[in-house]
């Protein structure tokens, strides 16, 4: 770990030039004083970082001074950059360490190609806090201990105690057998197995989380892809509701976010979209159609086409009397 948090500074000293202890601190996420400890760490093994008093001063490396990392070719590094850009560090966790990556990755670049593949990086955003409406996209947060003890769990192949807040009911403590770690429109979850079942766990659920010594009783290889796919149809054939739904191209991600799981689409004859989509049960799919108001239109099943018909007969009573 110290070894990890040695290399990062070096490579903050190299790709910034001088930097202050405080500023050092907050970007490896350690106390002012283990900075100060690491820079001398650093000196006795040879590494030439010195110091510069007064208002302007701080820590640098000599110029020149080069580590010695695997090097990448400019498109290698850009993708590596651009993957290291989106929100699945701070999903499972591994934020700082992929923080760490970053600097490594931009540091292994020959010198003639560090400048350009830093600066297209910059041009490559993917998955903003916001969508193009300003509407902010909404993140799963899970405290920092829960996801190290979960995702130790997972990789080290332990049992893994739980306490995990189910909707509808009061926490409890449950004991799993972890096997793999998904996340999905930055909603992250846990597959596991309890008492032979299968289990699919949000993360964000989990108030409280600890690494078991006993091994996890769960296959040596996995296939994560094939069993998430599996859960999903298994989830959406439970008391769901599929809706045969016309919408304007317009709000066709508006009806995306609502809805649990799309089927088909295609083009209709009116220049607008015919999709077939799933709901968690009748409420659901009212709702989330009225948000639409006439720029979608529930073609099926009646039950739904009945119950848009009525509230929107209710809505017209209220408004139709004089005030």
């Amino acid at each position: 770990m110290r070894a990890d948090r040695l290399v990062s500074l070096v490579l903050l000293l190299r790709q910034r030039g001088r930097l202050t202890a405080d500023v050092l601190a907050e970007e490896l996420e350690v106390s002012v004083r283990t900075v100060l400890r690491d820079i001398e760490a650093l000196s006795t093994a040879g590494v030439p970082v010195y110091s510069e008093r007064g208002r302007h001063g701080g820590f640098s490396l000599l110029p020149g001074f080069r580590t010695q990392l695997t090097g990448l070719n400019h498109d290698e590094a850009l993708s590596l950059l651009a993957a290291g850009s989106g929100p699945g560090g701070q999903i499972f966790g591994l934020g700082t360490a992929r923080a760490s990556a970053v600097r490594k990755i931009v540091d292994a670049l020959p010198e003639s190609h560090r400048i350009a593949a830093s600066n297209a990086a910059r041009r490559l955003l993917v998955d903003p806090e916001t969508d193009l409406l300003s509407r902010r996209t909404a993140r799963d947060e899970v405290a920092g201990p829960i996801l190290v003890a979960v995702r130790n769990a997972v990789l080290g192949g332990r049992k893994l105690r739980l306490h995990y807040s189910s909707a509808g009911r009061a926490p409890q403590w449950r004991t799993v057998d972890p096997i793999g770690l998904v996340t999905v429109r930055d909603k992250a979850y846990l597959l596991a197995t309890e008492f032979g079942s299968d289990r699919t766990l949000r993360i964000s659920r989990i108030l409280a989380a600890h690494e078991m010594p006993a091994a996890a009783e769960r296959p040596d290889r996995v296939d994560l892809a094939r069993i998430w796919a599996q859960r999903c149809a298994r989830f959406l054939s439970e008391d769901h509701i599929a809706v045969d739904v016309r919408v304007d191209p317009v709000r066709r991600d508006d009806l995306l976010d609502m809805a649990e799981a799309v089927h088909t689409e295609e083009p209709d004859a009116d220049g607008r979209l015919r999709l077939d989509v799933t709901f968690q049960d009748l409420r659901h799919a009212e709702w989330a159609l009225w948000q639409l108001g006439t720029q979608a239109e529930a073609l099926a099943p009646p039950e739904l086409r009945a119950s848009l018909r009525s509230r929107a007969q209710r809505v017209a009573d209220r408004y139709g009397e004089p005030v």
